[in-house]
């Protein structure tokens, strides 16, 4: 599959690509000379045609379609004020459950530092659990002036839902409102010498202050917005999302668009359909820079999704124009930095073939890595760079059977063969097979790929941690080991070091992935095991458990009625299961 495309007029749109071809771009020329065949289906409505277009895309990922490399869901904040004890959660999927939702943040360091904030003037419980644990003694937090202590009762759910209602008067961006509110109550506290109290609001009026301070008001129509800069080269585009909410620029995302093929309005249509669909947050208005074909039919998309009005601009001039030429400044920047570092990689990858005299470009090289402790919860990683960057859709993990505990050498091979075996097309795209270790690691995956017959089709190499006694005066890192089949000594690439930090990046990386999945594993089987040592716990009812909190720390927050309400779990199994599971804190 190629690419999929809609239109009113097939024939018209068909035979665009085949008239005049010295006027069409070089990417479209590329997809019709790799053409064999067409197939199209007719559909009764404009809407119908739009989500038959983005289901194909989502399913056959075309090459020369918009595909959305970056398609997570970006991190927003939560709050149920419909709950008896609401609180502030970070979440990555908008849902129509009642509760309100604000965001999204372009990261999450920035949602992190957001919720900070808030957490230190609007002190709302902390504890995770959609019911609030009732305990003797409130948590740590309570003690360090970050939660009210609802759980303990030291606060009445009236005086907890003021400052709910806080937080969201914030959060909305109706911030004058909120100082008002709280500059009367301070003088309120003030006049019947209520000194703590007025004190208690002036250090919240305070907060709220040096919050706003960090904030800068792009826009006075408070309105929440998303600006779509695009900039467009036979070489590439990049396209740049800015976010306002509430008139204020809270981040930006960018999106490299490099082999998606067709006109300007073409490819934002494409990106729209694919960026809002899933969850996503809508905001009010999407500014665009040009008219597209499909605006009435997208912005009737929008608002079914939304359940409310969205308006999508193209802007021409004014204040929103502005905002605009902010956004396509920004793609501009980033399509300029993308292609320096690629030339930048691509010169690293030539030096890479000729120092390791590889006979091609290593553009798609894949590296191994093994985690364990004394053998328990073995895994292997590969992870795969293209063009010198992490490709993360060609990862794999492994679970290694445990009859080769604790022999790295003979894990690393299992995981190899599994791969050759499991997933040959990955394998063939491959231009350098790289492994985490040293030589008997090498040595047992040569002899390998001599059985599978890979040796002459895929160069191997492993590169292995530098010694003490290997370092130079110039310092750590230098001096890795590369070993290479057939040479008896190790090579130092010291006197090329973009080279080699390239392939501690791959190793790296491979490392990180791999410890990742050996944590999620030891995670789960400290939780079985827990479960395990309660009597009257079995299979079963492990299992119900597991499916209904979803982890261990879900599970030891919980209350002995939420954990009564389980089907098949008594009340006096539940206090078990929280003897057994209790946090320090609750002891």
């Amino acid at each position: 599959m190629l690419y999929v495309g809609k239109a009113v007029d097939l024939r018209k749109r068909v035979g665009s690509y085949f008239r005049n071809t010295s006027a069409i771009s070089v990417k479209t020329r590329v997809l019709v000379s790799r053409a064999a065949d067409l197939e199209f289906v007719v559909t009764s409505t404009e809407k119908e045609a739009l989500l038959l277009e983005a289901s194909l895309i989502k399913k056959h990922r075309p090459r020369y379609n918009v595909i959305l490399r970056d398609d997570k869901n970006y991190p927003a904040l939560r709050i149920d004020p419909n709950a008896p004890y609401p609180r502030l959660e970070v979440v990555r999927r908008f849902q129509k459950d009642g509760a309100l939702y604000f965001g999204p943040y372009p990261s999450g360091y920035a949602v992190r530092e957001t919720m900070k904030l808030l957490n230190q003037v609007f002190p709302l419980r902390q504890c995770k659990g959609l019911r609030l644990a009732s305990r003797d003694r409130p948590c740590l937090n309570y003690s360090l002036g970050r939660c009210l202590g609802a759980c303990a009762g030291k606060i009445s759910q009236e005086d907890y839902r003021k400052m709910v209602e806080e937080v969201i008067l914030f959060l909305q961006g109706k911030t004058d409102v909120l100082q008002q509110q709280l500059r009367q109550l301070m003088e309120e506290a003030a006049e019947v010498l209520d000194f703590e109290r007025a004190a208690f609001y002036r250090d919240r009026l305070k907060g709220i202050e040096a919050m706003l301070e960090k904030q800068h008001i792009v826009s006075d129509r408070f309105l929440n917005q998303d600006i779509l800069g695009i900039h467009h080269e036979p070489e590439g585009t990049e396209l740049a999302v800015l976010f306002v909410r509430q008139g204020v620029l809270i981040g930006q995302k960018n999106f490299d668009l490099h082999d998606a093929q067709g006109e300007i309005h073409e490819l934002l249509a494409s990106f729209i359909q694919q960026y809002y669909d899933g969850g996503r947050y809508i905001p009010d208005e999407i500014l665009v820079p040009v008219e597209l074909e499909d605006r009435q039919v997208l912005e009737e998309w929008l608002t079914e999704s939304r359940g409310k009005r969205v308006h999508l601009w193209p802007v021409k001039r004014g204040e929103r124009r502005r905002l605009l030429e902010l956004a396509e400044r920004n793609a501009l920047e980033r399509f300029t930095s993308r292609r320096r570092f690629h030339e930048r990689d691509q010169d690293i990858l030539a030096g890479l073939q000729r120092l390791l005299k590889l006979p091609r470009l290593p553009q798609r090289m894949a590296c191994v890595d093994i985690s364990n402790i004394q053998g328990q919860h073995a895994v292997g990683s590969v992870v795969v760079f293209s063009d010198g960057q992490p490709d993360k859709q060609f990862y794999r993990h492994f679970r290694i059977d445990g009859k080769n505990e604790p022999d790295d050498p003979a894990m690393m091979a299992e995981v190899v063969e599994r791969l050759l075996d499991s997933d040959p097309a990955l394998v063939d795209r491959l231009d350098l097979f790289v492994l985490d270790g040293g030589k008997g690691q090498l040595s047992r995956i040569r002899h390998l790929f001599e059985e599978k017959g890979m040796t002459e089709r895929l160069p191997l190499i492993s590169i292995a941690k530098e010694r003490e006694a290997d370092r130079g005066e110039k310092g750590r890192g230098l001096y890795e080991k590369i070993y290479i089949p057939g040479r008896k000594n190790p090579r130092f690439l010291s006197h090329y070091p973009d080279i080699l930090h390239l392939l501690q990046r791959l190793r790296d990386e491979a490392h990180r992935f791999a410890i990742t999945h050996y944590k999620s594993l030891h995670r789960q089987g400290l939780l079985l095991s827990a479960l395990d040592q309660i009597p009257g716990i079995g299979p079963r009812r492990r299992q119900i458990l597991l499916k209904h909190f979803g982890s261990i720390e879900s599970l030891q927050n919980a209350g002995i009625r939420e954990i009564g309400e389980v089907p098949g779990i008594p009340e006096g199994l539940a206090e078990k299961i929280l003897d057994v599971l209790k946090m320090p804190d609750q002891e």
